[in-house]
């Protein structure tokens, strides 16, 4: 996967990055931010999709982690390997898991299938947890307002799914209107817990959490967490009354600092 300059900068400033934030939207000393690798990797679950594993517009984003190995240059030409990790029988549905992996990252992309399980398959992981040992520490809480036209800026950095820009196409998939992309509102939380790590962003190390509603362009995400004894980050989110992402944990690393290579 070829990426530039401007595209890790469209990316930052997708997921709610200011623009005084020099070291991500700037490409004197750009950093990347490591939840790009979601964006490099998504080929992966889309390729699935047209081979016949699944039917995108049936299909719901269930989860998602990443393992970052070493920080992504600012531009280049990333060799990524997909594969099709397990596919487990829920009864009423199933759950494809789907892994992008490259020198950079290893990234993991739970996919819900409602309607397609009851054959007889091993049942698997019943969610992704988060089982970091009992949270110790003040809780922490933030906050970022996202705008109306925040995921008619994210689908430019390569997700051009219709339930994100077209009312009709959502309104025919179940949904109220336009909501945004899920692995936007993960960028977003991943970019707003490294305060609370008292880390920066581009120094995160590993990410999982599970999405369990829509954020709709415009809404505020409400986010609360702690430091686990180990010195994970558990997160929560919340939008609209609803808790958008749970079982979260974010692991910030001084490694990340380091020069990209």
């Amino acid at each position: 996967m070829a990426y530039r300059e401007e595209d890790a900068i469209l990316y930052a400033l997708a997921v709610g990055t200011p623009a005084d934030q020099l070291d991500l939207v700037f490409e004197r000393n750009l950093r990347v931010l490591p939840t790009y690798g979601l964006v490099l990797g998504l080929w992966v679950a889309d390729a699935a999709g047209a081979l016949g594993a699944f039917r995108p517009q049936d299909a719901l984003h269930g989860a998602q982690t990443l393992n970052v190995h070493k920080p992504l240059p600012p531009e280049g030409d990333i060799d990524v390997h997909g594969r099709v990790a397990a596919v487990w029988d829920k009864g009423s549905a199933a759950v494809l898991e789907v892994v992008a992996e490259c020198d950079h990252f290893t990234a993991g992309y739970s996919i819900f299938l409602p309607r397609q399980g009851g054959w007889g398959g091993e049942r698997g992981p019943s969610a992704v947890r988060a089982d970091n040992p009992a949270p110790v520490g003040p809780v922490w809480s933030g906050s970022y307002a996202t705008s109306t036209q925040q995921a008619a800026l994210y689908r430019l950095t390569g997700d051009r799914h219709l339930i994100h820009i077209d009312p009709e196409a959502a309104h025919a998939a179940g949904l109220p209107g336009v909501i945004l992309h899920g692995l936007c509102t993960l960028g977003i939380a991943a970019r707003e817990v490294a305060e609370a790590a008292g880390a920066r962003p581009w120094e995160l190390a590993s990410l999982r959490a599970r999405f369990t509603a829509p954020v709709r362009p415009g809404d505020t995400i409400a986010l609360s967490c702690r430091r686990g004894g180990d010195g994970a980050i558990a997160f929560t989110a919340q939008a609209a009354g609803a808790t958008v992402l749970n079982a979260g944990s974010a692991v910030y690393s001084p490694q990340g600092a380091a020069d990209p290579g």
